[in-house]
């Protein structure tokens, strides 16, 4: 039971459930949660329990509902170019179904291995391809779930296009399991993308590298991914899997093209140019695919990794692309005042930044000034006009974020919203909304005030490390 009260946050709170039920069909969940809406006992829904935001975490005198059991791939249309699966299904899973009628279901968060189709709706996940391919939201076309009444119902539809009522699928996804409990999802489906053509750059500070996100994009390029990995992850990585991933950079961008033929091959070109033209102390396109599938593994593989060296409190900021280099900047001088370690890696394409704040497994001190680090790179998100959470959710950790990024007007909106398809509040409660104002301007004015004048400066202590491969073929 205690292995199913919380997700992966680092240090959001958790208690003991008054129970754990593992469902394994919609009735059986319908018939939980009419139990709990007769009794007034909250209950919240998990999946694999690989969240970072504390949003499936329980809250003693709870019913913890686990959705890991609903694993059924169950319909694959190719005509239609759809799928309908169960939530407890692992998007791996899902992509390895598609692949064989020839399709493919494009969110790719790096949790994809292990993470669930449910959970990845209530986050509204993206990932790596999601530069180029979009969110989760773009990709499910209809909902079964049950409401905090006990009511199962379908939401959306199967069909191409649809306008009939309120967007309420739309509204569900992202939700984070406080408006409904959802039990099955109708997905659309893409055909499966052509082998693709990686391009890498080294750059000798992640401000370098936010420079060639934002150039990438004036270009108007637009890669299937564009991901950032700091020194320090390439690090972890090679000293857990000793894959020979350390290189001689403290930064490395990875960018991905699936344009057929010619397209492809001048996109390519062009990222190289963009990256040069940035400051990159080395770029090229690849030739080896063996080598470019490593570097894309070390960074899926780059949070396990880093959880090896410590506790490790995750971000999920997204900024406009044209702020990424001055946010990648404060982030590196949070890390300075703060005197702690903050890894970065990022869905660089898009703006969404996931720096990894990591400190010694019970040093009370370095935890304040993790959290303290964490609060102002959230303050900076909003004063670079950006959001609190790209895709891993409010949950606990960024309640308070939430409330100074959003108006009043629109809490309230959020609250009634809340009340109507779930009017007694037993759906994971204390998740997302909490009452009372923030004053927005405060938080940012914060942020800006204590920055004004600093420089770009790196920080002490870069690791410079060699690249054995950048003589081998292909780089």
């Amino acid at each position: 039971m205690v292995s199913l009260a919380r997700d992966e946050a680092e240090w959001a709170p958790a208690g003991t459930p008054l129970a754990v039920v593992r469902a394994t069909s919609p009735a059986e969940v319908r018939s939980v949660v009419a139990a709990c809406y007769r009794h007034r006992v909250p209950v919240v829904a998990r999946g694999a329990g690989t969240g970072l935001s504390g949003g499936a975490n329980a809250v003693d005198g709870r019913i913890v509902l686990a959705l890991d059991r609903m694993d059924r791939v169950v319909e694959i249309d190719p005509l239609e170019r759809i799928a309908v699966v169960e939530p407890g299904v692992l998007k791996d899973d899902l992509r390895a179904a598609a692949a064989k009628q020839g399709l493919w279901y494009p969110p790719d968060p790096a949790s994809a291995p292990w993470s669930t189709i449910g959970g990845n709706v209530a986050t509204n996940a993206g990932g790596l391809c999601c530069v180029k391919y979009g969110v989760t939201r773009d990709y499910v076309l209809g909902l079964q779930m049950v409401t905090g009444t006990g009511e199962l119902v379908r939401l959306g539809r199967r069909t191409a296009k649809g306008v009939a009522g309120y967007d309420l699928t739309g509204l569900v996804i992202g939700s984070e399991g406080t408006l409904g409990i959802v039990t099955e999802v109708t997905v659309r489906l893409r055909a499966l993308p052509p082998p693709a053509i990686t391009v890498a750059g080294y750059f000798s500070s992640v401000v370098d590298a936010g420079r060639a996100v934002a150039a990438s994009a004036a270009a108007g390029l637009t890669p299937a991914a564009l991901e950032l990995v700091d020194r320090h992850c390439l690090a972890a990585v090679d000293d857990w899997k000793n894959m020979g991933l350390s290189i001689e950079a403290d930064v490395v961008l990875l960018a991905r093209f699936d344009e057929p033929g010619t397209a492809g091959d001048a996109a390519a070109e062009r990222m190289v140019a963009c990256f040069e033209g940035a400051g990159a102390t080395y770029a090229v396109r690849s030739t080896d695919e063996e080598e470019a599938e490593a570097l894309f593994a070390a960074r899926r593989l780059a949070y396990p990794a880093l959880e090896r060296l410590g506790a490790v409190l995750t971000e999920d900021v997204c900024v406009p692309t044209a702020q990424v280099p001055e946010m990648l900047a404060r982030i590196e001088r949070s890390a300075r005042k703060h005197a702690i370690t903050i890894a970065n890696i990022a869905h660089a394409g898009d703006g969404n930044l996931h720096p990894l704040l990591i400190t010694d497994h019970g040093d009370d001190d370095a935890r304040r000034r993790a959290q303290s680090a964490f609060d102002d790179i959230v303050a900076d998100a909003l004063a670079l006009g950006g959001t609190v959470t790209g895709e891993h959710g409010v949950g606990l950790l960024k309640k308070p974020g939430l409330r100074a990024e959003l108006s009043s007007a629109v809490l309230d909106l959020h609250r009634g919203v809340k009340r109507a398809l779930d009017p007694r509040g037993i759906l994971n409660p204390g998740k997302v909304i909490r009452a009372g104002p923030l004053d927005r301007a405060a938080v940012i004015a914060r942020s800006t005030s204590r920055d004004a004048g600093r420089g770009d400066a790196a920080p002490a202590g870069s690791v410079n490390v060699r690249a054995p491969w950048r003589r081998r073929r292909g780089w």
